[in-house]
């Protein structure tokens, strides 16, 4: 039942499942496109007509690299209603790719989880076919075992894997290259409970040259977790790194170049600088950590990992007031979004930024390819510049985003603090600082 098989040389179905994917967010919008584009009819279930019209003429509800051209390919093959429960009865099984978002004390908000399954457990009820049920959201380990099955038992008066089935199938999406990651992932994750679960959802990824890794439902959903707690771990041990070496006037990047050349290390994620954000690495490390203390478990290796990259952009501000007086100054600020490729401004370095900027009584001049609209809407106070080399008449120039047209502004003569290593900036600027190196 567990372990690793290799599906790469599975190329055709058996035949074609009909598939409903709850959620039009990067998670939902990404899957349903890449499953229609393996053949399979979707339909889409949203509460937001606006993307669901979108998806309807073939257009992207987000900004995501060639999720256009898909939605845009495979318009024959899908669908979109606001209507779930008319969605699960005309179909096979149903991705639930809803959001879990942080509570204040960082455990997860289950609501749109328990929404959800209380939906499709009253459409299950009334259909005398087998439906499956496969939870994609970010979920704590033992969530779809002790949340979701529970509800959709009782509600559809039904037995899991027995009379529906019910799987853990974790993303690992990255944004901006979420299209990509779909199709060229290194594993896909199935935790299962039964055979016929398993065997359906083979069928649903044999196109894929990947391993298939099946596991149990809970082990599926600790192993989403934990893979982005290591890869934000790697990110603040390198930044604790990168800041020891800043002190010692050593080139971090260096360093990890190095280090990431042993196998069993790797290169991966050595990305010294200002920190993580978006919308998964902050999330989930804060509720693994909440998780971990009401289990009674001091997670002080996740502690440190939260904090040090919560201290990041305030070295960049440090750096900064070693050569400007901000008070009274224009200081600009290249990129909004959490990383390049996106307009996602979730947990973005560039927000305590341009927070301790206007602290300091700073004027702030920002710009971001297609970030600001929504950095606008939480920020209308501050200035928006029409292009990049406009941000560079400020006084002097932050660099939180690595966004590839960045590399190609003319820095001479500018003071500029760069937290992504923008090596333009670094040979160019009249002052330069790195932030870890």
């Amino acid at each position: 039942m567990h372990g690793i098989r290799d599906l790469s040389g599975r190329c055709e179905f058996v035949n074609l499942l009909t598939i409903s994917v709850v959620g039009t967010g990067y998670v939902g919008a990404v899957t349903g496109a890449c499953l229609a584009e393996l053949g399979h009819p979707v339909v889409f279930v949203g509460r937001d007509q606006r993307k669901l019209d979108l998806i309807s003429f073939g257009k992207s509800p987000i900004f995501e690299c060639g999720l256009d051209q898909l939605l845009a390919s495979n318009k024959g093959r899908i669908t979109t209603t606001t209507d779930l429960s008319d969605a699960v009865r005309s179909t096979d099984l149903t991705f639930i790719c809803v959001g879990t978002p942080s509570q204040e004390d960082g455990s997860i908000d289950l609501q749109q989880i328990r929404e959800v399954s209380l939906s499709i457990g009253r459409s299950l009820g009334g259909d005398e076919r087998r439906h499956t049920v496969i939870v994609k959201s970010t979920v704590l380990p033992g969530t779809t075992e002790n949340v979701v099955i529970p509800i959709l038992e009782r509600e559809s008066g039904k037995k899991a894997f027995v009379e529906f089935g019910v799987a853990s199938n974790p993303e690992f999406l990255k944004e901006g290259t979420a299209v990509e990651d779909f199709f060229h992932t290194d594993r896909v994750v199935l935790g299962v409970n039964d055979r016929a679960t398993r065997d359906l959802l083979e069928q649903v990824y044999s196109p894929l040259h990947v391993p298939l890794y099946v596991t149990t439902i809970r082990t599926s959903e600790m192993i989403k977790y934990t893979s982005n707690a290591f890869l934000a771990t790697k990110i603040s041990f390198a930044n604790e790194i990168g800041n020891l070496c800043k002190e010692m006037g050593i080139d971090s990047y260096e360093v990890f170049q190095g280090v990431g050349m042993d196998s069993r290390i790797g290169p991966q994620f050595f990305r010294s600088g200002i920190g993580f954000g978006g919308s998964c690495f902050p999330k989930d490390v804060r509720a693994l950590v909440a998780h971990a203390r009401a289990l009674g478990i001091e997670p002080r290796i996740l502690d440190a990992v939260i904090g040090t990259n919560e201290d990041q952009p305030g070295r960049m501000i440090g750096l900064l007031k070693r050569h400007v007086d901000i008070a009274g100054k224009t200081i600009g600020v290249l990129g909004l979004a959490f990383k390049p490729d996106s307009d996602d401004i979730r947990e973005s370095r560039a927000i305590p930024v341009v927070e301790a900027l206007l602290a300091g009584g700073a004027h702030v001049v920002a710009f971001d390819p297609v970030a600001m609209d929504r950095f606008r809407a939480r920020f209308p106070g501050i200035a928006y510049a029409k292009s990049a080399r406009d941000v560079l008449d400020a006084d002097a120039v932050l660099i939180v985003t690595e966004w590839k047209e960045f590399e190609d502004l003319d820095y001479r003569g500018r003071t500029v603090i760069d937290g992504r290593r923008i090596g333009k900036a670094r040979v160019e600027a009249g002052v330069y600082e790195g932030v870890c190196w």
